[in-house]
């Protein structure tokens, strides 16, 4: 079968495309035919070295797999040959990765598509709507009728934590790029800002007076101080984006605050975790309330040249989806 794969370690042109022998599922995985896949900065990570886990070269890149049921194993119930089917936990973990034409998921981390979804649609969120979903409500405890700040609204984790956050009835104030407010405000934010202005901070104190229930970056900024000082009592900080940030925590004012700062990356949560966030998404992909904001087709053999774009900061709001069709 025809795969993006490395040999070891390296840059993004250390990325190979070509023949790799078919996987082999064992009684509790299920064979799935690739329609799509994309790529996500994590990928990157583990790509590189940046984020060691588990790898056996070669090995195939890309965490994400839209497809369909090819085979499944002797103890796999609930999924037929044929079905439409999505995976984002693919690559890491000892497991062989989705860019390639055929690849093996166990069906504990598999999940079914819903009708009239496309899959390009589908890949280019299911990794940003899964790690806004469990940063919020895993990881940060979201509740109906609570103040979020969700920073960096106008990528795609921020953008799907805007849409995830107002669809649970909380208020969302979101914070990017001057010409993404459309953007937010159509996802559901009450509050937009610049993140340049210099009077960002004020804006938040303006739209919150008693401070945020919960602030998420998904930026990497990690400007912990703002953080903390926009903070309501017991309020809540996630931060899943920085992966070389080194800021200051500003102690005193936290635990005076009875506050708290969380660190959450997707890569470690469970199959029972990574389930009920997918319940939600699919529940919204029905419904067409998640959908990136941009997207564009790629062939599988284009893995490198995204790896490198999306590397070099040229993908800001875009998801690239890598069919294997595209290469026939």
């Amino acid at each position: 079968m025809k795969a993006a794969y490395t040999e070891a370690f390296g840059p993004a042109d250390a990325i190979r495309f070509g023949e790799l022998p078919p996987p082999v599922g064992g009684p509790t995985d299920v064979l799935v035919d690739v329609l799509a896949t994309t790529v996500n900065p994590v990928d990157t990570f583990i790509r590189s070295g940046a984020w060691r886990t588990p790898v056996t070269f070669p090995f195939v890149v890309g965490r994400d797999v839209v497809g369909t049921v090819s085979a499944t194993g002797a103890g796999v119930a609930g999924f037929a040959v044929g079905d439409r089917v999505w995976c984002n936990s693919l690559g890491h973990g000892g497991r062989q990765g989705a860019a390639a034409e055929r690849v093996v998921v166990p069906v504990d981390r598999l999940y079914h598509l819903p009708d009239r979804v496309s899959p390009t649609d589908a890949a280019a969120v299911l990794h940003p709507a899964a790690t806004a979903y469990l940063a919020l409500f895993t990881r940060g405890a979201l509740r109906t009728g609570e103040t979020v700040l969700v920073v960096g609204a106008g990528g795609n984790v921020g953008s799907a934590a805007v849409v995830l956050a107002a669809e649970a009835g909380a208020r969302v104030m979101a914070t990017a790029r001057s010409g993404d407010e459309e953007h937010c405000r159509g996802l559901g934010a009450a509050g937009f800002a610049d993140y340049r202005d210099p009077g960002l901070a004020g804006r938040c104190r303006d739209f919150a007076p008693h401070g945020f229930d919960l602030i998420v970056d998904a930026a990497g900024w990690n400007d912990l101080d703002t953080a903390v000082d926009l903070l309501a009592f017991r309020g809540r900080v996630v931060v899943l984006a920085g992966l070389r940030s080194r800021p200051v925590l500003p102690v005193g004012p936290l635990y005076l605050k009875d506050g708290s700062v969380t660190g959450f990356v997707i890569s470690r949560a469970t199959s029972a975790e990574l389930a009920e966030a997918a319940r939600t998404l699919n529940r919204l992909l029905a419904r067409g309330r998640l959908r990136s904001r941009a997207v564009e087709e790629a062939p599988l053999s284009a893995a490198a040249e995204v790896h490198a774009r999306l590397e070099g900061g040229h993908l800001h709001g875009r998801r690239v989806v890598l069919r294997p069709d595209l290469d026939a």
